[in-house]
């Protein structure tokens, strides 16, 4: 695999992630789940540049990093998974696997050190839940978080296919689940055996900072059932999104979520 397969990847990553964010849109604007309690056109001014800045600064600093690191990975045979004698496709399940496990450890993290929530907290300052608060991250949180995945990747000795199908799963659940559509609660049993529905993960974006520190799952909800972090059947009418120290929407725009981090207010 040359730098020209790594790059192809990526963009095909990449028109992933837009065709959801369009779709979700598209489904949202049809198939509401409530009415949006601030300007929605505002958020998305904050939230749709943030994305974009981000990404183009993580491509540059992070890409071809863990892409060198996939490949000598690959060429030397590091990491566990290249020293169990196993098939390809039992490989990248289980890369699958260990990345979300590690990605539901980290989320849990940015709720429980002070320093990791100054950043996190910018995703959750969202009042409305759609699927533009997807992209709504600090590029502080971002950075950590490549460092992390960075980790995982060398000491496990993922490979790049598998992690970019990773990234794409996730993309799209986190799109699919932090989106403002109606859904068949129906649909939502069954999904939430293995997956997160938004019913779910609208638990987690709970001003109640007892809702908010639970359900961390990013692709798979079993983690949080299995270490007993799982908030379910809570009434989604009663639900404020957001969080108590920033409940100003005058004050929740492009540069106030990029300074966010280094102000006084936590909670």
């Amino acid at each position: 695999m040359n730098n020209n397969t790594f790059s192809d990847v990526n963009t095909l990553k990449t028109i992933f992630y837009w065709t959801g964010l369009s779709l979700f849109l598209v489904l949202e604007l049809w198939l509401s789940y409530r009415q949006n309690s601030v300007s929605k056109f505002r958020r998305w001014l904050a939230n749709v540049p943030l994305s974009v800045i981000n990404g183009s600064i993580y491509y540059l600093i992070y890409f071809s990093v863990l892409s060198g690191i996939m490949l000598q990975a690959k060429n030397h045979q590091l990491g566990l998974l290249n020293s169990l004698a196993m098939p390809d496709w039992l490989k990248m399940v289980s890369g699958i696997l260990i990345l979300d496990l590690f990605l539901y450890v980290w989320h849990l993290l940015n709720h429980v050190v002070p320093l990791f929530w100054r950043f996190h907290r910018v995703h959750h300052s969202d009042m409305n839940m759609d699927v533009s608060t997807a992209s709504r991250f600090h590029i502080g949180e971002l950075l950590m978080s490549g460092l992390v995945r960075m980790m995982v990747v060398y000491s496990f000795g993922i490979t790049f296919i598998t992690y970019m199908l990773f990234e794409i799963l996730v993309n799209l659940s986190i799109q699919f689940h932090h989106s403002s559509i109606r859904i068949n609660p129906i649909f939502e049993k069954f999904w939430v055996i293995l997956f997160i529905p938004p019913s779910m993960h609208r638990v987690h974006h709970s001003v109640k900072i007892k809702e908010r520190d639970s359900n961390y799952g990013v692709l798979f909800s079993f983690w949080d059932r299995f270490f007993g972090t799982l908030t379910w059947g809570i009434d989604q009418s009663r639900i404020l999104i957001g969080i108590g120290s920033h409940r100003n929407f005058e004050k929740l725009g492009f540069w106030h979520i990029w300074l966010m981090p280094f102000t006084r207010k936590t909670k």
